[in-house]
């Protein structure tokens, strides 16, 4: 399969809202197809309102590059070779909470994005999320 399907998406967030309750806290998370589409989108009770377009651009980020949104964040650093980048493609996240989604033979088939908690446990939940594919 080339992009990640409902079913998926849905063991996704399960995977990623367990993870955000085992460390106590509560998120906005988005999984994205291969083409960048919203596939499936979860508020948790009490997630910030603001961090919906955040997680959405997260995952956004993560597929339009194909790496993780802090990776984007490292290169977009004044001096860096991506200054200013997140005013590209509408609006990009360059901090962690993106990360692109892989099949079995490692073609890029889609991303999740998380948002609101900390960057740290932005990306923990994302990667317990990825993880579940």
């Amino acid at each position: 399969m080339n992009t990640i399907n409902l079913e998926q998406a849905e063991k996704m967030i399960a995977a990623a809202k367990a993870k955000a309750k085992e460390i106590d806290t509560k998120m906005n998370i988005s999984v994205v197809d291969a083409g960048a589409n919203q596939v499936a989108f979860v508020r948790m009770d009490g997630a910030w309102l603001g961090s919906a377009d955040i997680a959405l651009k997260k995952a956004k980020t993560a597929r339009f590059f194909d790496m993780n949104s802090g990776e984007i964040g490292k290169l977009s650093q004044p001096g860096e070779s991506l200054y200013n980048i997140e005013h590209s493609n509408g609006g990009l996240i360059s901090f962690p909470g993106g990360i692109p989604v892989t099949n079995d033979d490692g073609t890029i088939v889609g991303a999740i994005g998380v948002s609101g908690s900390t960057v740290n446990d932005d990306h923990t939940v994302a990667k317990a999320g990825a993880d579940a594919f």
